[in-house]
C-alpha cells in the first residue's frame, strides 16, 4: 500500500493524538477479558491522497493544501496495525471500490495480522448501524471518523453511543463546512438548514448561534415618520469557540463521556478547519478513557 500523501502540519497532529491514544487503550483492556477492535470509517479516503496540482486545483476547499513541502506519512490504518499489544480486530470501510486495493495490501504488509484484518466496501453509516446494532457486552473498539465532509448524521453518532462500548475520535467539519454554512445575516437556504440539522441532530443550532438585534434608532425631527420603528435583524454571533462548544454538549447528550478540550486543527494561515472530538460509549470505562484522551489532546 503506497503512503499517503498529507498537507500540513495539522494532519500530522491529528494522527499524532491517534497515535499516542490507541497503545493506552489496549494496554488497559488487554486483560479486561474482552475483544477490541479497531475501526476505521473513512480507511481510504480524503485529502490525504491528492496526487498532482490539477487534483489540488479541483479541491472543494483550497485551504486544505498547504504552500510547505507535503509530507508522506502513515495513515491511521497502518497506524492501529503497528500498535502492540494489537487489536482483535481490525475493521477498514471504503467506499470507493478503487481504493478497495490499497487496503488488501496491509494484508500482505502485515501478514500475521492479515486474518484478523476486515476490509468492507460500503457507506459508513449503513455498516455502521448494522454493526452498532450488534451484541457489543463482550466486546469493545476504537472508532476513527475521519470523513472530507458532513457525511456523518446525528443519527449515526446516537447509535454508536447507544452500544456503550465505544470510543469514538471523530474529527468534526468545524471550518471546512459547518462555518461556511452559518451565513451573516441568518439567511440560509433550505438545503443548508438541512445539512445543519442533519450533523448536529436539531435545529436549536440557529438560536445558539444568532440573535435578533434592534436597529440603532436614529434622532427624527418634527417632520419625520418612523415607518419601521419595531424591525429588527438577525445576526451571527457563532465564532469557531461557540460551535465548538455547542458541538461538545450535543455529544454529552449521547454519550457516557465527552472530553471537553477538542483540538481545533489549523492550516498553515491559521484558518480552522476540524474539531478533533472524543466521546467514550462505556459508563465504566469512560472517566479513564477520557482523561486520557483529554491529556493526549493538550500535548
Amino acid at each position: 500500500m503506497n503512503k499517503q500523501i498529507f498537507g500540513g502540519d495539522w494532519t500530522e497532529e491529528k494522527l499524532n493524538r491517534i497515535r499516542k491514544y490507541l497503545p493506552a487503550y489496549v494496554y488497559v483492556l488487554k486483560d479486561k477479558g474482552l475483544k477490541y477492535a479497531y475501526i476505521d470509517a473513512f480507511a481510504g479516503t480524503g485529502y490525504r491522497e491528492l496526487k498532482d496540482a490539477e487534483q489540488q486545483s479541483q479541491l472543494l476547499f483550497p485551504e486544505l493544501i498547504e504552500q510547505e513541502p507535503q509530507r508522506f506519512m502513515d495513515g491511521s490504518a497502518r497506524i492501529a496495525l503497528q500498535v502492540e499489544p494489537r487489536f482483535n480486530r481490525y475493521i477498514f470501510i471504503e467506499k470507493d471500490k478503487n481504493k478497495i486495493s490499497d487496503l488488501e495490501q496491509l494484508k500482505v504488509e502485515f501478514p500475521d495480522k492479515s486474518q484478523d484484518i476486515i476490509i468492507i466496501n460500503e457507506d459508513a453509516n449503513i455498516y455502521l448501524k448494522n454493526l452498532c446494532s450488534k451484541d457489543w457486552r463482550k466486546n469493545r473498539a476504537v472508532l476513527f471518523l475521519d470523513p472530507f465532509g458532513m457525511q456523518i448524521p446525528w443519527e449515526t453518532i446516537v447509535l454508536i453511543a447507544q452500544t456503550q462500548a465505544i470510543d469514538l475520535w471523530y474529527l468534526f467539519p468545524l471550518g471546512v463546512a459547518v462555518n461556511r454554512l452559518l451565513t451573516r445575516d441568518g439567511n440560509i437556504q433550505e438545503a443548508w438548514r438541512r445539512r445543519l440539522d442533519n450533523i448536529f441532530g436539531t435545529d436549536d443550532w440557529f438560536e445558539a448561534f444568532y440573535q435578533s438585534v434592534k436597529p440603532q434608532s436614529k434622532q427624527l425631527n418634527l417632520f419625520e415618520i418612523d415607518n419601521n420603528p419595531s424591525t429588527e435583524k438577525t445576526e451571527k454571533i457563532a465564532n469557531f469557540e461557540l460551535i465548538s462548544q455547542y458541538f461538545v454538549e450535543r455529544l454529552k447528550t449521547a454519550f457516557a463521556g465527552v472530553a471537553e478540550n477538542p483540538l481545533v486543527l489549523r492550516n498553515s494561515r491559521n484558518n480552522p478547519l476540524f474539531l478533533l472530538c472524543f466521546a467514550s460509549g462505556n459508563p465504566k470505562g469512560a472517566p479513564t478513557a477520557i482523561k486520557i484522551a483529554q491529556h493526549i489532546l493538550k500535548g
